[in-house]
């Protein structure tokens, strides 16, 4: 198995080579915006098996960000949703036999790290304003400014290792049982992979969803009531 920090390209498009992690990412998004399309093609007010299947998703979605965010969640329910489908479905890409996971290999977690990093200065920018976002760095006090800045990087290198490790660990471990025992042994395994990899897609998306809480900071829901003096 080679390793996940030495990838060599496939192919090339002009001078940029084109890796098997970016060639899975492409299937994996692929098959998300087909069974998107499908899935919302035919919606109705009398709900089918599939779109209440889907409504459950979205509301627990919501749900999940309102909680965390303290905020409405139709701003951010398109990212932390499609994140959490994305990480999902490229953990458990690797019991498709030949497949290995682009969650597997860091660039594709740091690329994932990298967008959660820029919407969340976004965010905070968006909903503090610039002085107000900047003025969070000195929360509590001036002296936290180092700290805090290097908080803002440190969290962002902790979701990369997380999901690189254990993901990166259970398709080793798997491999190398699949070599040593053949094809029956390792299944109990590979049943524990799909739990591990739905863990893991949800610590990400729920990481991803505080990062941008903390940053956007306390917002009232819409419709809630107001405050009387």
């Amino acid at each position: 198995m080679n390793s996940p920090l030495t990838v060599e390209p496939l192919f090339h498009v002009g001078p940029v080579g084109v890796t098997a992690p970016v060639v899975v990412s492409w299937a994996v998004i692929a098959a998300l915006g087909i069974g998107s399309a499908l899935a919302t093609r035919r919606l109705a007010l009398q709900p089918s098996k599939g779109q209440a299947l889907l409504e459950l998703f979205v509301s627990t979605v919501d749900s999940q960000i309102a909680d965390t965010m303290q905020a409405d969640p139709a701003p951010f329910r398109s990212l932390i949703g499609s994140i959490f489908l994305f990480t999902l479905i490229s953990n458990w890409s690797s019991l498709i036999p030949g497949v290995e996971p682009a969650t597997a290999h860091i660039e594709t977690d740091a690329a994932m790290a990298l967008i959660v990093f820029v919407v969340t200065i976004g965010a905070g920018v968006r909903a503090r304003g610039l002085r107000g976002y900047l003025a969070t760095y000195a929360e509590p006090t001036w002296v936290m400014i180092p700290l805090n800045i290097v908080e803002q990087f440190t969290r962002t290198f902790s979701l990369i290792i997380r999901l690189f490790g254990n993901v990166m660990s259970g398709v080793f471990i798997i491999g190398i049982i699949l070599t040593l025992a053949g094809l029956l042994v390792p299944i109990p395994l590979m049943a524990l992979d799909l739990l591990t990899g739905a863990v893991q897609a949800y610590i990400f998306a729920v990481l991803a969803t505080v990062f941008i809480g903390a940053a956007v900071g306390e917002r009232r829901k819409p419709n809630s009531p107001e405050k009387t003096p």
